[in-house]
């Protein structure tokens, strides 16, 4: 299974449309907390639902399971705490959760799945995070691709 992250900000909706067909996702996975975001028009959950299916013919998912605590997300946002104690705040919540350990099996029926999220880049963003986590329980069989 690849599975790919991507960002929504700083991405006109042609590009973020374009990587995700190109790239052939099946089944995005909107990691976000809140899916209503303001950010990008064409990000807010049912509307990225209709422009998936319609543009791509991907499937879309809310994966409430993969996103932060809304605490943990204001303290980061608001540097209480440092990207470092949110990864491993984070990794903790992911561990307690254990849905990361059920992924592949609960996903099996897809081979290009996509999480996505506002942050531009996966650096400093949980996708990365959870990517990493699934990966970690099939290394030879997953691949993380950053988009």
């Amino acid at each position: 299974m690849t599975i790919y992250t991507i960002g929504f900000t700083q991405k006109s909706a042609e590009q973020f449309f374009g990587l995700i067909k190109s790239h052939g996702v099946e089944l995005l996975l909107d990691v976000r907390l809140n899916n209503r975001s303001q950010l990008a028009g064409f990000s807010k959950g049912t509307d990225l639902e209709y422009f998936l299916n319609e543009i791509c013919k991907t499937k879309y998912i809310h994966c409430e399971e993969f996103a932060p605590t809304k605490e943990l997300l204001s303290n980061y946002q608001k540097k209480q705490i440092s990207w470092e104690e949110y990864e491993n705040l984070f990794n903790q919540i992911l561990e307690k959760r254990g849905g990361y350990k059920r992924f592949l099996t609960r996903f099996a029926d897809y081979n290009h799945v996509c999480l996505l999220c506002s942050e531009p880049t996966a650096e400093h963003c949980h996708r990365r995070l959870v990517a990493e986590k699934i990966k970690s329980t099939a290394p030879n069989d997953v691949e993380v691709v950053h988009i």
